[in-house]
């Protein structure tokens, strides 16, 4: 942060004021006396020939401050400093003492930055040394030795002046064989933060604890009811176990006061741990049953504990990279309405799990690095506020304070930015007793700088550390917040409430550009062919479930695997990345393929028409249904199905069942016809391959087309015969009547009736000729009509 002044934008009482110049004037005597002793600089190492290689020679001897306490003392405490001393050099370290160097206090964050990042020993710029009776000897230090050592000192010997933060040094001072005269030969320099009486107006702090780990579930799931969870190691329980980073993370988390973010993803594959599950073996050709369940439930339980009554923050599940989404992924067709997905699943399993209400509109890009994609990406999802970094929204109008950390960025989002000094203190290793030590102090020391920049106004900031701390630094944060945790110059508060606070009219709301995004983040982005593989997974999955009779089978396990391809956790890890979605994708096309069609053989076909079967597998556990297998003949010409071209009939087949399915088929014309079957869902979309086998059909000689043709003629001749006779047979009769008609006249009948006789001599009518054929009959073919496979 751009810092003007000492302490700008303060009016100090006229105490404050006389308490300031008597501590100027403090720190300048030594200075002073340092530039009257001058003359006397052969003793000193300042004033000799070969100077310059004299002051480096404050590294001949390794300095590690291993321990301060209290990292923050008060008026009647006694600090004590303790660490170890190494003789780095050639030659033996003789009349050695070490002892504590108080410089002057720092007027700025940047100071403090400027100092922590000096090596060496300054004179003048790294104070006096305390001296006295709070110093310890070393006799004699040779080539390669280490030794301990362990100062405590009164607050009240330093004459700490006025609130601050002071640079605190621990150096040894000694002689060698070549210089034998004593000058100090190692140093190292920390930060003591000192308020002599607790703030009238503390900053809020709000500090993040993650809970987030990588991708351990698999897609796979046994065949059983309750579908058995696959792992692709049992690396998660290593980290929930007794002191492991997770369970640091827990066990710290909860003795301090912070927002808890959690992945969804974490909590679902721990829960997943509580039961029965498998652990793939080392070269994922099988697996082995897992055996922590008891550690599952006890880290599961004690965070549901820990976490009720606490603000919580569910992240979408798996923690998407926003980034890569935005610069790579938005344009491939859904992958937005993955994170939206991922973003409702989330909240659901958090609260499923912890049994309390999370937020779930907060978006943390990685790093807090933002540009204009990344907003709109993160805010598509549901998101109001975004997460970012002072080193990614950076201060433009020159304030000499840190201001707030919500900012409106446009649209109605607000953008909250953790503030970057404090939110990196404890990356890098902090398994070491000094760097952890160094890292608590100047945590501390920038954190009550914040404070003292404006000391009457109250500022909100936020701290939003690492993703996935290691234990040690976890270890590390935790100590610095028990110090803060006290409440002398900050006071804790949740995100929500940090997000709500007032902004700082003059600071920064412009979102940075595209082209300002760091290059170092966008090379650990996922490419955009990843993107489009997930999609292809996708579109698989979605043909798929709509064949099965339960589809959340597959639904519920493919899609989350589908959320853990997009994570953050994969940055940096591409080969690793790429071989998970590999391993999804091969999967789902295992079981895409355990619904086939069985291969069929060439058949033959004797005569005009038979019943011709194919075969349709289903090795699932569950059913399919809503599917119909297609047969289509090549040369409809020669050969018709059901009547057409091709015809379509349903299936639907049981778990672990096999069904027949029948075509009926017409025969025009010797030879072979090419014939395909294939599966397709009921919206028509193609599923498997095609199974192509020939009808040959081999019996209509020209012989039976005679046979055929013959019979054709018979009938036409029968029609024609029948025809002739019917016609013969009227005129007869008629001719018959005339002659009766004038014989007799109409009265002649002896009984007085009228008209033809009936009788035996009525003429005879012929009936309809039998047909040649029989009806058509949907019987399976006779012996006459058959199919050989």
């Amino acid at each position: 942060m751009a810092e003007a002044a000492d302490f700008p934008g303060t009016s100090p009482s006229p105490a404050r004021r006389w308490l300031r110049r008597t501590a100027a004037l403090l720190a300048g005597a030594p200075l002073l006396a340092g530039a009257l002793q001058l003359p006397a600089a052969p003793v000193a190492d300042a004033a000799v020939p070969g100077a310059a290689a004299k002051a480096t020679g404050s590294s001949t001897v390794d300095v590690s401050l291993n321990s301060l306490t209290p990292t923050a003392p008060t008026e009647d405490d006694t600090v004590t400093v303790s660490g170890t001393v190494t003789n780095n050099g050639k030659q033996t370290v003789t009349g050695a003492e070490v002892g504590l160097r108080l410089g002057p206090a720092l007027t700025g964050r940047s100071q403090i930055d400027a100092a922590a990042k000096r090596t060496g020993y300054q004179p003048g710029a790294d104070g006096a040394e305390v001296g006295g009776k709070y110093v310890e000897k070393v006799s004699k230090l040779a080539p390669g030795v280490r030794t301990d050592f362990s100062i405590s000192v009164p607050v009240k010997a330093l004459d700490l002046g006025i609130d601050g933060v002071y640079q605190l040094g621990v150096s040894l001072t000694g002689r060698t064989s070549a210089q034998p005269w004593s000058q100090v030969l190692g140093f190292e320099r920390t930060f003591l933060p000192w308020q002599a009486e607790d703030a009238d107006t503390k900053t809020k702090t709000t500090y993040l604890w993650p809970l987030i780990s990588t991708s351990h579930l698999t897609a796979e799931t046994g065949s059983d009811e309750q579908q058995t969870p696959v792992f692709t190691d049992d690396d998660l329980a290593k980290e929930i176990a007794p002191g492991g980073r997770l369970d640091q993370m827990l066990s710290l988390g909860r003795k301090l006061d912070v927002t808890w973010v959690v992945d969804p993803d974490l909590l679902a594959s721990v829960d997943a741990m509580t039961r029965s599950y498998r652990v793939q073996t080392a070269d994922g050709r099988s697996t082995t049953a897992g055996r922590n369940q008891a550690v599952a439930k006890q880290w599961l339980n004690d965070l549901e504990q820990t976490v009720q009554d606490e603000k919580v923050v569910a992240l979408p599940f798996a923690d998407p990279d926003l980034a890569s989404l935005a610069h790579n992924g938005k344009t491939v067709s859904g992958s937005l309405g993955q994170l939206k997905g991922a973003t409702d699943v989330g909240a659901e399993a958090v609260e499923t799990i912890l049994h309390v209400k999370p937020r779930s509109d907060f978006a943390w890009p990685v790093n807090g690095a933002l540009d204009p994609s990344i907003v709109d990406v993160s805010t598509s999802a549901g998101a109001h506020t975004v997460i970012a970094r002072s080193d990614s929204l950076r201060e433009t109008g020159g304030l000499p304070y840190t201001p707030n950390a919500a900012r409106p960025i446009g649209g109605g989002t607000t953008a909250v930015v953790a503030d970057d000094g404090l939110s990196t203190a404890f990356q890098g290793d902090m398994t070491g007793a000094e760097n952890s030590t160094l890292a608590v102090q100047k945590f501390l020391a920038q954190s009550l700088m914040v404070t003292l920049q404006d000391p009457d106004k109250q500022r909100s900031i936020v701290v939003a550390p690492q993703r996935m701390p290691t234990a040690s630094q976890a270890q590390s944060m935790a100590k610095a917040l028990t110090a803060l945790s006290e409440e002398r110059w900050s006071e804790p508060q949740d995100l929500t409430a940090a997000a709500k606070a007032k902004p700082d009219p003059a600071a920064t709301t412009k979102v940075p550009s595209a082209g300002s995004y760091p290059a170092s983040l966008r090379k650990q982005e996922l490419p955009r062919s990843a993107f489009q593989d997930i999609q292809d997974t996708q579109n698989k999955l979605n043909r798929f479930k709509t064949i099965l009779s339960e589809p959340d089978r597959v639904i519920t396990p493919f899609g989350r695997a589908i959320d853990r391809e997009m994570s953050t956790s994969w940055r940096g890890r591409a080969a690793e990345a790429d071989g998970f979605r590999r391993g999804v994708q091969n999967y789902l096309t295992t079981l895409t393929q355990q619904v086939r069609l069985i291969q069929k053989s060439d058949a033959k076909l004797s005569g005009r028409s038979a019943t011709i079967p194919v075969t349709v597998q289903n090795n699932l556990v569950q059913g399919v249904d809503h599917m119909v297998l297609r047969l289509t003949s090549q040369n409809p010409t020669r050969l018709k199905i059901g009547g057409e071209a091709y015809w379509e009939q349903p299936v639907k087949i049981a778990g672990g069942h096999a069904q027949s399915v029948k075509f009926t088929t017409t025969a025009n014309a010797n030879g072979p016809v090419p014939v395909y079957a294939q599966l397709y869902t009921e919206d028509g979309q193609p599923y498997g391959k095609a199974v192509r086998f020939d009808v040959n059909v081999t019996e209509i000689t020209l012989t039976v087309m005679l046979v055929i043709a013959g019979g054709v003629l018979l009938l036409v001749l029968a029609g024609f015969r029948m025809y002739t006779q019917r016609k013969r047979a009227a005129r007869k009769q008629a001719e018959e009547a005339a002659a009766d008609g004038s014989d007799h006249g109409p009265d002649d009948g002896p009984d007085g009736e009228s008209g033809a006789e009936s009788g035996d001599d009525d003429p005879e009518q012929p009936s309809d000729p039998t047909p040649d054929t029989a009806p058509e009959s949907t019987d399976p073919s006779d012996t006459g009509e058959r199919v050989d496979r």
